[in-house]
């Protein structure tokens, strides 16, 4: 299995089905084990809980100062407007310029990326004067520039020019999005990351669901259809012998198959307990 690729903390779920102290918990293992990366965004978590809404973010936040933190690499995904999971955002320029300095305040020297969060839009005017705002705010608070979940790649190069981005993409065993974004933006210049890399917390044919599982947190069907089972089991099957090591879990599987992908630099994992982000870093250097 590739080590070349750089490991995210994920904090999706702050603030949900993982809760301050454990969040706490598993950031300050996060750091002891040397890693630094760390990704957000302002409607973390994405629960339709009102209440929820910027609860990742506080819980990062609140570490962050109280630790006195200047050595993260924290990035940010602002424009969505709610945590309701509507299509609802605010990508003006005025707005990217307030929530950047907003986040530059709350974080200082540990916001590392300032990304776009989800964007529909397919006309170049509007998005290029997004990315007018972006460039403006990243210069200013000396941050890279991002991009997540943008429908019209191809209508954002158009305006790019040489921007070089961050961008983020599900990438796992039954999908991926790389393929929508890679003729525009080539790897060679942009850092990809892979997110959902274990397809919404879907389990392996034959594990257990715990009572916490994100995937049930998020309404999903544990039935998976025959064509699924089929996949799985083939992949399963090829990394165990090309890796040399046997993959018991989707989570074994979904980064053997993220770490083997050469246009991806980095991998976010969303991690629910100090035990299993010690599985994940043993299992990822060994």
């Amino acid at each position: 299995m590739s080590k070349k690729k750089e490991l995210v903390l994920g904090t999706a779920q702050w603030g949900w089905t993982i809760g301050r102290d454990n969040a706490f918990e598993i950031l300050e293992y996060w750091m002891h084990a040397g890693f630094r990366a760390v990704d957000c965004a302002t409607n973390y978590p994405i629960n339709r809980q009102p209440a929820c809404f910027r609860a990742a973010e506080g819980i990062l936040s609140e570490f962050v100062q109280a630790h006195g933190l200047g050595d993260l690499d924290v990035t940010m995904k602002i424009g969505s407007m709610d945590n309701m999971r509507t299509p609802d955002n605010n990508l003006s320029p005025s707005f990217i310029q307030m929530m950047g300095h907003e986040y530059g305040r709350i974080l200082g020297d540990n916001l590392g990326c300032l990304m776009i969060h989800w964007d529909n839009r397919d006309q170049e005017k509007e998005i290029g004067v997004t990315l007018d705002g972006l460039r403006r705010v990243c210069s200013e608070l000396g941050c890279r520039a991002g991009l997540s979940g943008v429908r019209a790649p191809e209508a954002y190069v158009r305006v790019a020019g040489n921007d070089t981005f961050d961008i983020q993409v599900k990438h796992n065993v039954l999908y991926s999005d790389l393929e929508r974004y890679t003729p525009w933006f080539p790897s060679d210049r942009h850092r990809y990351y892979a997110y959902g890399i274990n397809a919404g917390g879907i389990k392996l044919p034959g594990e257990h669901y715990s009572e916490k599982s994100t995937y049930l947190a998020r309404g999903g069907n544990p039935a998976l259809n025959e064509e699924q089972v089929n996949k799985l089991n083939e992949l399963t099957g090829r990394y165990s012998r090309e890796t040399g090591t046997a993959i018991t879990g989707m989570w074994q599987l979904g980064l053997t198959h993220a770490a083997a992908e050469p246009a991806l630099h980095g991998i976010i994992a969303g991690i629910s307990s100090v035990g299993q982000l010690e599985d994940l870093i043993n299992w990822y250097q060994g």
